[in-house]
């Protein structure tokens, strides 16, 4: 197996002490190999997993030609060019109960939404555009107001039997489990749920409940973590809070080796760091210490550690002990590398568009992710504005943000109305 200082002296631009947002995340794709295990579950159960396997139509969708809308159908050789049509109506086809009769000529069928479209028919005039005779046994078309076509779905337009209505790589959201519902899919195919440790170092940290000592700060890096791996569909192993000791940091790091394909730290991978962490990360395992040229986060460690029984290293990550540095590096980085391990074939986090309210400084030579606030402005246009101090320790600018404002590796200072790229949370966090 190549050493991983190996695959990152390979990366454009490599500089252990100011590596790029994109060199990262280079490197990791080349890491997170994904995982070969999936299983057969109840299409309910499926929500939010990763398709293993391509979902095969067994059925054409629709099932047959049907009416788009409430109205009638018929037949649209019948109608001239500049000449209003009377037809007779004479049957209905409801949803699930189609017309049997026999059609005669100058004839038309009141049909439902969803209804078999009779044999011969190829139009729906809209109930609401039908001039109705008194007794409702006849209706009158307007000229020149349908063509053959009009308002009518074909059998197969939408899918069609044998072909791919997902694809393996595919997250099933509501959308997709919907579609698989539709084609009469009772179980789906996905990877099994990755499984992630995490855990705290830190003689400083303190667990929730514990009475405040000085010197000592209560562990948040923790709960933020896990909630964004649960949002992931992760099987999350919390390991606890890990004091800086070198037999507790050594039993820890095994024991996620054993358990979990991935390993998540925080704390005690920055320069200079006077605790042993790096050095139990070094003993255990193959990894690499950055810099990385961002704001806030910059020092990460990234290696594998494997265990013995396991067919696969677990990849490992030490993210910062900074709140803030800590949710940032794991969306830029972590996030992206652990949907691709989950199978996810677009791992990457859409960025939409913004107007920056005001002015951003920023110095090429770094990505910058800021707290911000989307919402439209009044124009309608979206707009976004920073939420307060963007120090990397100030958790409350994040709990008010609903997106971060992405500042680019070459990008110099914003002006206010320049555009700006927003990863969102919703659908993220």
């Amino acid at each position: 197996m190549t050493r991983l200082q190996e695959i990152a002296d390979q990366l454009q631009g490599y500089d252990p002490k100011s590596l790029s947002a994109a060199a990262v995340n280079a490197f990791l794709r080349q890491l997170a190999s994904t995982i070969d295990e999936y299983e057969d579950v109840e299409l309910l159960e499926g929500l939010n997993r990763i398709l293993a396997q391509d979902l095969i139509c067994p059925i054409d969708v629709p099932p047959h030609d049907n009416s788009a809308m409430d109205g009638y159908a018929l037949d649209a050789s019948q109608l001239r060019p500049g000449v209003e049509t009377t037809l007779r109506v004479e049957g209905t086809s409801w949803a699930g109960q189609p017309f049997r009769g026999q059609l005669g000529p100058h004839g038309c069928i009141k049909v439902m939404t969803g209804a078999i479209m009779p044999a011969g028919l190829d139009a729906v005039l809209p109930l609401e555009l039908a001039q109705i005779s008194p007794d409702g046994l006849s209706v009158t078309v307007a000229a020149d107001l349908l063509k053959p076509g009009d308002n009518r779905r074909l059998r197969g337009e939408d899918l069609q039997r044998g072909e791919s209505a997902l694809k393996a790589g595919q997250k099933l959201a509501p959308a997709q489990l919907g579609l698989a519902a539709s084609l009469g899919i009772q179980t789906v195919r996905v990877y099994r749920r990755l499984k992630v440790a995490c855990f705290s170092t830190g003689d400083e940290i303190l667990d929730a409940g514990q009475a405040p000592r000085e010197g000592a700060v209560y562990d948040s890096n923790r709960y933020t973590l896990i909630g964004l791996l649960k949002g992931l569909g992760c099987e999350v192993i919390d390991l606890g809070r890990v004091a800086d000791k070198p037999q507790a940091l050594r039993s820890t790091f095994e024991q996620a080796a054993r358990l979990a394909d991935a390993i998540i730290s925080s704390g005690g991978v920055s320069v200079g760091e006077a605790d042993h962490t790096k050095a139990m990360m070094r003993q255990l395992g193959d990894v690499v210490f950055w810099r990385v040229a961002m704001r806030p986060g910059r020092p990460m460690a990234v290696g594998r550690m494997a265990a013995p029984g396991r067919p696969k290293a677990a990849v490992m990550f030490g993210l910062p002990g900074n709140p803030v540095a800590v949710m940032v590096t794991f969306l830029a980085f972590v996030r992206p590398a652990l949907l691709q391990m989950m199978g996810c074939t677009d791992p990457e986090p859409p960025l939409i568009k913004a107007r920056s309210v005001q002015a951003l400084r920023k110095k090429p030579g770094r990505t910058e992710y800021q707290r911000g606030w989307v919402e439209p402005g009044p124009d309608g246009q979206l707009q976004v504005c920073i939420t307060g101090d963007q120090g990397s320790g100030v958790l409350s600018s994040m709990a008010r943000a609903n997106g971060l404002i992405v500042l680019g590796h070459e990008q110099g200072s914003v002006i206010p109305g320049e555009m700006v790229d927003v990863m969102m949370f919703s659908g993220v966090i």
